[in-house]
């Protein structure tokens, strides 16, 4: 009789042959045994010696491979060719040079296990930064194993996963957080199979580094998943050569490909804390900021506001309103309207005459040129102080012509 296969963990790879190697050593000495587990290396393209690294743990591990034609940074589209081959009902994801313990499976399982609902797992990477690698960790692995390392330098903050402060601020809890699937990154992260599957895996138009994770936890979530942090399903992630500002710049690029897909607020901010203002960890507070003033500024009407702004403006040129409001002058037709809002949005385009996009007005999806003239209203007040500049950039790239009523909040 077989034995049935609990967990598929999947690598996605690329020329890292030695340092797969060493990932793959870590998980032959796993507490549940390894008739109960699959390792499927998803490679994207290497020329090096993967295969036959991957081949040569047969004996020690049950591992598949699936190859890809080498046509780019493509590891969503990797990971999903390896989680079409998992007969395992959790699916955990890897990144080459993560080296695990020997709870590490267990403890994914057992976080699946506990309670009632269905959710999506975000395991600790120790030593991972991607910007600023942890000195010696490189050092700390030929000198002791994994758990060694991490039970003697845990609480060391240059050894800590740089999410370690985002996750301590809300106690490991994050049905506190409002962003929580920015913090889902596929170095160490899991999900039952038939869930990943029922959202559709990663969405493989994402190429280059970064996002598509964040963008898959943010369809779990919506699909009814929590997001939860197993602690004890840590990783010890081994230094190795990045292209910082490549992969930056990728993950730029993508996050505009996130907001295409969710066209809303809460995206639109995360481009914003990214690409302008390079603080990702302001994400959740900007979004709670916005939530704040959502409700401070009401049904405020700023169709005077509007009307004023447009009096001189003729009749036959194009018009976009940022922060429109529910309500708009009757002489206004067939504008382009936009707000945070989207209840008072909803209420702005039900005539049919205009047409509407649920958004700040930081990043919107609207073309270059797209108007003769942008009004930018006092529904903007209290956003003003920390995203003047970059409405304006975007007024000015959509538009000839911004006229602005927007200012700092009245106190």
């Amino acid at each position: 009789m077989g034995h049935r296969i609990r967990v598929s963990v999947i690598i996605a790879t690329y020329n890292q042959a030695d340092l797969l190697a060493d990932t793959l050593r870590y998980l032959v000495r796993q507490t549940i045994p390894t008739t109960e587990f699959e390792v499927i290396v998803g490679d994207d393209g290497s020329t090096d010696h993967t295969a036959e690294v991957a081949r040569s743990f047969a004996d020690t591990l049950q591992v598949k491979y699936v190859f890809q034609e080498d046509r780019g940074f493509r590891a969503a589209a990797a990971r999903n060719a390896a989680a079409r081959l998992a007969a395992g009902a959790l699916l955990i994801t890897l990144d080459t040079g993560s080296m695990v313990g020997p709870d590490f499976l267990a403890a994914h399982l057992a976080a699946h296990e506990s309670g009632e609902s269905r959710r999506a797992v975000i395991g600790l990477s120790y030593g991972y930064n991607p910007e600023v690698p942890t000195a010696r960790v490189d050092e700390l692995l030929a000198q002791m194993l994994p758990e060694t390392a991490v039970q003697r330098f845990r609480d060391l903050p240059e050894f800590q996963d740089v999410r370690q402060s985002y996750f301590a601020d809300c106690e490991m809890d994050l049905s506190r957080r409002l962003v929580a699937w920015q913090a889902f990154w596929t170095l160490n992260a899991s999900v039952r199979t038939d869930d990943f599957r029922r959202v559709g895996g990663f969405e493989e138009k994402f190429e280059g580094w970064g996002g598509e994770d964040m963008e898959l936890a943010l369809r779990l979530q919506r699909a009814g998943l929590t997001i939860e942090v197993a602690p004890d399903a840590w990783v010890l992630v081994a230094p190795h050569e990045r292209d910082h500002k490549a992969n930056f710049d990728a993950l730029f690029v993508n996050m505009r490909m996130f907001l295409s897909k969710f066209p809303e607020p809460v995206v639109e901010l995360g481009l914003g804390v990214m690409l302008d203002k390079g603080e990702f960890w302001a994400w959740e507070q900007s979004y709670r900021e916005l939530l704040d003033w959502r409700k401070q500024a009401g049904d405020l009407s700023v169709s005077d506001e509007i009307a004023k702004a447009l009096a001189d403006v003729p009749a036959d040129e194009s018009v976009a309103v940022i922060g429109c409001g529910a309500e708009l002058p009757e002489s206004v037709t067939g504008a382009i309207l936009v707000d945070f809002d989207d209840q008072l949005l909803d209420r702005a385009v039900r005539s049919g005459d205009h047409s509407g996009y649920h958004a700040v007005g930081v990043h919107t999806l609207l073309a270059d040129d797209s108007v003769d003239t942008v009004v930018i209203t006092s529904r903007m007040a209290g956003l003003w102080g920390t995203w003047s500049a970059e409405v304006l950039a975007e007024a000015d790239r959509i538009g000839r012509r911004t006229i602005s009523y927007a200012g700092p909040a009245a106190s």
